[in-house]
């Protein structure tokens, strides 16, 4: 799954003593001077961050002191716009820092992180718990019926008077410490079990001695392992990295059956197989923390805390809408797997299918059901051609966008590319980062994250950028995409639509700042243009011959769309439920590092989708995304695809890729940010309430 970038905490400590004199070469110092504000990445080295963390700190803390002991009277513009205008400075190194330590990290970014962290979470809250500024904040939010705001700057006094309140701003003063100690270690915590994750994924690729081991992948694939052998001074072994999922991508292809059983195993062992980066321990140590906070806020657990902001609101309507979910998707993975041995057996297999053999049977058997594989789709999905006549060209024809490469603008690395978005009336819009190639110092994934978002305030225009993780062919070789590639690739791009269209005056609410459940809906609605006739025409075309894709071969990809849903769902469903599971949970029925996988296996049978064969999609001890912003807050994918699937119906009962239909999601939808109430802009943009059963005749999942 990808997802937007997003971290435990975003703040540091203005008592922390610098480490390294401030001068006026640190290039965060000052605002970028080049184009929109672009980062300066030719002139950013490591050295510089830690000092501007800590200058943008004490300025951050000043400029709050200055507001919450004003003599004037609080009002709107010395209070809230002022807190809109702080902090510029951590602002600028925040977003660079946190950017590059997930896209291209390296030792000392890691040692500058692991001291950042703790002091991020102090420094959010020396704000959020300060009394004096708190009151000036109430006493808005209080008078805002006799106050004559327009309707965002009323949204921005709710929602940040909603924030100090679930921050603990009207806790005792001996609460409030408890609190910051239990949100220091957080930071602490979280922060290592990224480090550990990305480590281990490095430390555990598969290393292979022969090339017939490898039978099944494409020349290039094996070329590619032996080169990811060679940049690991391991010349003539074959390295196959692992990815942050637990089904890894070569399973697919590999014959060698005792090999996908060593991938497979590797991958669900991570975090839980002894050593220096297992994190049973440390995940323990999260779950209760967060379980504490919840309950010192005055909720019964985390996942009540998180919920509370999101559009699900409780734990029952998330409970309610996965177990509505669990039973139909696993009746159809259960019939899947019964077709999938049905297959080994036929082979004259004698053995039962596990979950290592599952994405290798799946392909025998889609290419014996509908007569064709995903090798036959890759000579047609070059990247290049994919981003600029299939992503780029469904922005052109939906939004009347444009674009052009700025290669005079530098980068963080070499494989990482600039494009300016050209809005229909010519004027720029965007700048747009794509950073598409996997690599060791970049973590596993899919994501987008901003580097400068929009502010009518701040007078800001957008820098989003799109990272994937695509295997880097040989020097020389096209880099040819899956399908759920080329989808993950649309996918992405409509989160940088989200941050690119946003038209919003507070920097609070722009572009994807809006519910964790609502923020994956836009980015969803986006992958419908992947097939679609007119665009998959466009950029579907051989790499050697310029061919289009056979019409026959994309009605094959069509007719196989609900083909393997059952085990998709259940995968996803099942690392939903543990998210809640683990977040549910009171402090004292948190259980002990060795009990960390006997809990998982009890949850996931409880919740009915403990299949063997069925891992979930991530194990609790490489769940990224729970450590971070998506903490009881995985279910967003299938809550938010609900909307997705209802809002691809609405576009095709009005005529599909046509520019008013694209003006009029963008105008209700895209441009709103979170400056309003999440499914009022859905109502808004649909003019009706969602509906489900888009949703459940996608996946397949109606009644059969």
């Amino acid at each position: 799954m990808s997802e937007v970038e997003a971290t435990e905490t975003t703040a540091s400590d203005a008592t922390a003593n610098e480490t390294a004199p401030v001068t006026s070469e640190n290039p965060f110092y000052q605002p970028s001077s080049l184009y929109m504000s672009y980062p300066p990445f030719d002139q950013i080295q490591n050295e510089h961050y830690l000092p501007a963390f800590e200058k943008g700190m004490r300025e951050h803390l000043q400029e709050i002191e200055e507001i919450a002991t004003n003599s004037e009277p609080a009002t709107f513009e010395n209070t809230f716009i002022a807190m809109e205008k702080s902090g510029e400075l951590l602002s600028r190194v925040s977003r660079v820092f946190f950017a590059l330590s997930s896209a291209h990290t390296n030792d000392e970014i890691k040692k500058v992180r692991s001291e950042v962290a703790p002091k991020m979470s102090a420094h959010s809250d020396s704000i959020l718990l300060n009394a004096d500024l708190f009151a000036r904040v109430k006493s808005i939010h209080d008078a805002l019926g006799t106050l004559a705001l327009d309707s965002e700057s009323e949204r921005l006094v709710t929602e940040t008077y909603k924030e100090f309140i679930g921050a603990g701003a009207e806790l005792s003063e001996q609460d409030k410490e408890a609190l910051k100690k239990i949100n220091t270690e957080l930071a602490t915590l979280t922060n290592q079990f990224s480090q550990n994750v990305l480590e281990e994924v490095n430390a555990k690729a598969i290393v292979v001695d022969s090339a017939d081991e490898l039978k099944g992948l494409s020349d290039t694939q094996i070329a590619s392992s032996l080169e990811a052998g060679k940049a690991r001074d391991m010349d003539g072994k074959y390295v196959i990295p692992l990815l942050n999922t637990s089904q890894q991508p070569s399973l697919s292809a590999l014959e060698d059956r005792a090999l996908r059983q060593r991938i497979l195993q590797t991958s669900l062992g991570r975090g839980s197989s002894g050593g220096d980066y297992d994190n049973r321990e440390l995940v323990t140590k999260v779950f209760k923390l967060r379980a504490e906070r919840a309950q010192l806020l005055g909720y019964e657990n985390h996942a009540a805390y998180q919920l509370i902001d999101q559009t699900a609101q409780t734990t029952e309507a998330v409970n309610t809408r996965l177990a509505t979910l669990a039973p139909p998707a696993v009746a159809n993975a259960k019939r899947e797997l019964a077709d999938l041995q049905a297959l080994v057996k036929e082979e004259g297999g004698e053995f039962d299918l596990q979950a290592w053999d599952w994405d290798y049977y799946t392909e025998k058997l889609r290419a014996k059901r509908y007569n064709f594989d995903e090798s036959q789709l890759k000579p047609y999905l070059e990247m290049e051609n994919v981003l600029v006549n299939g992503v780029f060209h469904a922005a052109e024809k939906l939004y009347g966008l444009t674009f052009k490469k700025r290669d005079d603008l530098p980068t963080y690395h070499p494989d990482a590319h600039v494009w300016e978005v050209f809005d229909a009336d010519g004027s720029t819009l965007a700048l747009f980062i794509e950073d598409f190639y996997a690599r060791e110092s970049k973590r596993g994934g899919a994501w987008m994250n901003a580097y400068v978002s929009q502010s009518g305030l701040l007078g800001n225009k957008p820098v989003v950028a799109n990272h994937l993780n695509v295997p880097k062919p040989p020097e020389g070789q096209p880099t040819l995409l899956t399908w759920d590639e080329v989808t993950t690739m649309f996918h992405e791009f409509g989160h940088a639509l989200h941050g690119m269209f946003s038209d919003v005056t507070y920097p609070s609410f722009s572009g994807t700042s809006v519910p964790r459940d609502f923020v994956e809906y836009p980015s969803q609605v986006n992958e419908m243009w992947a097939d679609w006739p007119e665009i998959l025409a466009n950029y579907a075309k051989h790499y050697e011959t310029g061919e289009a894709m056979p019409r026959e071969l994309l009605d094959k990809v069509l007719a196989s769309s609900k083909f393997n849903q059952g085990y998709a769902t259940t995968e996803y469903l099942a690392a939903s439920l543990l998210d809640q599971a683990w977040h549910q949970l009171t402090p004292d029925q948190v259980p002990s590092a060795d009990g960390v996988l006997a809990f998982e296996a009890e949850a996931l049978k409880k919740a009915g989708v403990a299949i063997d064969q069925v891992p979930p999609r991530y194990r609790t001890t490489y769940f990224s995304h729970i450590m971070g912003g998506y903490s009881a807050g995985y279910y967003s994918y299938i809550w938010s695809e609900v909307l997705d699937a209802d809002t691809v119906e609405w576009f095709k009962e009005n005529g599909g890729l046509k520019r008013e239909n694209g003006d009029h999601f963008r105008k209700t939808l895209l441009s709103r940010g979170g400056a309003e109430d999440a499914m009022s802009i859905f109502k808004t943009f649909r003019g009706a309430e969602p509906n489900i059963q888009p949703l459940l005749e996608r996946k397949g999942l109606t009644a059969k």
